[in-house]
């Protein structure tokens, strides 16, 4: 059985179509069932872009069906994205997510339904991952689990996705200082930081709540060593989204994953994406200087 996937979109017109032309391309489109979520306008000078989405999306064609829900009101992306996802991963078992600013590789469906299939039972297993950071590869098998969730093009099970809570104060309270620890992959990442700025309503994300979810049952998320996707969000078009390239590498063509049975944490993987996300971090001087050189100029002088 084939996962149905669930894209969620909203005023990207320009995206939207680069996410569905990739996805047209994969192995498994025809055979595959596409729901799409259009969320409403959240104002009036979106209103026009969103109808633009949505007429492209209406003459979508290249998957076995395509499903349309356009939200009557704004929900928001995470409320959108938390009742979407309830909705059809309980319907079918099993789900299969995009945004609208993921490129696919043309075996990612061949992945992520293999994957969905191979792990259904091994309870440890939460999650599925269309994503990898750019690592250096060697000696690492096709894929790996590590306790991290990655939500880039993704993929759970029903009875996984039936413990997901947004509950702000309670994963708060929950998490001691050694659990943040862990939780930030031994402190190379101020991953819990997003629960504090959705507590302060400086935010309000879904996907912080997933991996607490997942990280609170002891639970594993499963990656692919070389990536299936590719954000294209990161031009500054975003929700919460800035302007990088560091997480840009090469698609991978691999129509042939060999899974692994070991339910374990992949130590040399996580060493290599803890050493990744050090390696993104300026130094204070270097920041000071970025934005004193925005202030006065406008150009940043440190690339």
């Amino acid at each position: 059985m084939l996962s149905p996937i669930v894209l969620f979109v909203y005023n990207r017109p320009w995206h939207t179509q680069q996410t569905i032309e990739a996805l047209q391309k994969n192995d498994l489109a025809l055979q595959s069932d596409l729901i799409i979520y259009s969320d409403a306008p959240k104002n009036k000078s979106d209103k026009n872009v969103v109808e633009d989405v949505r007429r492209y999306i209406k003459g979508i064609e290249g998957f076995k069906t395509v499903s349309i829900v356009e939200r009557e009101k704004n929900l928001g992306l995470a409320n959108s994205i938390i009742d979407g996802v309830e909705k059809i991963v309980n319907k079918y078992g099993r789900v299969i997510v995009l945004e609208d600013d993921i490129i696919t590789s043309p075996y990612f469906l061949k992945f992520m339904n293999e994957a969905l299939e191979f792990y259904k039972d091994q309870e440890r297993v939460w999650h599925v991952s269309g994503w990898n950071c750019p690592i250096n590869t060697d000696g690492l098998e096709d894929v790996f689990l590590w306790r991290f969730m990655d939500c880039w093009g993704w993929a759970t099970w029903a009875n996984r996705w039936q413990h997901f809570e947004k509950n702000v104060d309670k994963t708060i309270k929950e998490f001691n200082k050694q659990y943040i620890r862990r939780f930030n992959l031994e402190g190379v990442e101020n991953f819990f930081g997003q629960v504090i700025a959705n507590k302060e309503k400086k935010i309000n994300t879904w996907a912080i709540f997933w991996y607490a979810t997942i990280f609170k049952n002891n639970g594993l998320c499963l990656n692919p060593t070389q990536t299936f996707v590719e954000n294209i969000g990161h031009d500054g078009s975003g929700v919460h989204c800035g302007k990088s390239e560091a997480f840009v590498s090469n698609l991978s063509v691999n129509k042939s994953i060999k899974f692994t049975d070991k339910a374990d944490e992949n130590q040399i993987a996580l060493e290599r994406i803890q050493v990744f996300y050090k390696s993104q971090k300026k130094p204070f001087l270097v920041k000071v200087i970025n934005k004193l050189s925005r202030v006065f100029s406008g150009k940043n002088i440190f690339k």
